[in-house]
Parts: C-alpha cells; sequence; structure tokens
C-alpha cells in the first residue's frame, strides 16, 4: 500500500511539474509583467488580505501594499498588528519566470529571515513560510488579492 501512495505522489509531482513547464507565464497575462528583458514575471502590485500565523502568538490579519518595480517588489503592513507593525516592511524579494528567485520576511525586531513561497490561483494568493535561526517553523504568511 506504501509503494502504490508513493508512486501516486511521485507521478502527481510529476505531473504538476510538467503542467507549469507546458504552461509558462505570457505577455497579456492577468497579473503579469513584461520586463525590458521581454522576461513575463507575476505583478504582486497592489492591496493583499493578510493571515500572519505563529506557533507562538496564533493568527492576526491585516492588510500588506506592495509595491513592484520590474522583477523586485517589498509589501508594507497598512493596518498593523504584534508580528508586523504598521507602516513597516513584512515581505520583499524579487521574481523570476516560475514565481519567487528570492523572498525575506521581516521577523520582529526587522531581523530578515529568508523563506520560501509559492504563487497560486493566477497570482491571486501567495504562501510564505518562513523558519527562526534554529529551523522551526517561526510564521507562514498568507495573502490573498483583494
Amino acid at each position: 500500500m506504501k509503494r502504490i501512495i508513493i508512486i501516486v505522489i511521485i507521478v502527481f509531482g510529476i505531473v504538476a511539474v510538467q503542467a507549469q513547464m507546458d504552461n509558462p507565464l505570457k505577455q497579456g497575462m492577468p497579473n503579469t509583467v513584461t520586463l525590458t528583458s521581454g522576461e513575463v514575471v507575476y505583478d504582486l502590485a497592489g492591496e493583499w488580505e493578510a493571515v500572519y500565523e505563529n506557533p507562538s502568538y496564533g493568527t492576526r490579519k491585516d492588510i500588506v501594499k506592495i509595491k513592484q518595480e520590474g522583477n523586485k517588489f517589498v509589501g508594507y503592513c497598512v493596518i498593523g498588528n504584534e508580528m508586523a507593525r504598521k507602516g513597516t516592511e513584512t515581505i520583499k524579494g524579487e521574481l523570476e519566470k516560475d514565481g519567487f528567485k528570492s523572498v525575506v520576511r521581516d521577523y520582529f525586531d526587522y531581523r530578515y529571515l529568508p523563506s520560501t513561497g509559492e504563487i497560486g490561483a493566477k497570482c491571486n494568493k501567495v504562501v510564505v513560510k518562513t523558519r527562526d535561526e534554529t529551523g522551526a517553523m517561526a510564521l507562514i504568511l498568507t495573502l490573498t488579492r483583494k
């Protein structure tokens, strides 16, 4: 039974990767921007509903306003909470053709930690996961386009 489950997971993973490769971003697609190089990347600019999940502090909501220039972006907290103060940077990074080239999250006291992120739902949802210096899950930030 375990072998069947593993095979199904592997096949599903290959199919998902192949689907992304067969459907690259193209100029004119919704929520994309074409760089001067001709490369097409996601357009994250705008306001996003934000949900911060932290194992120690629970769940907090906010609004994040993202500004983007080319393939670089910075997101600022609009309301603020215990995990991200109003007006401060909460996320920043760089995009490439399939998603994030790099993404970092402000983790209390303006310490940026490397994170991993996924862009989904035609760039209407972003999930960024951040681990602390020990490797423990510190924060999951889910952004939903307003």
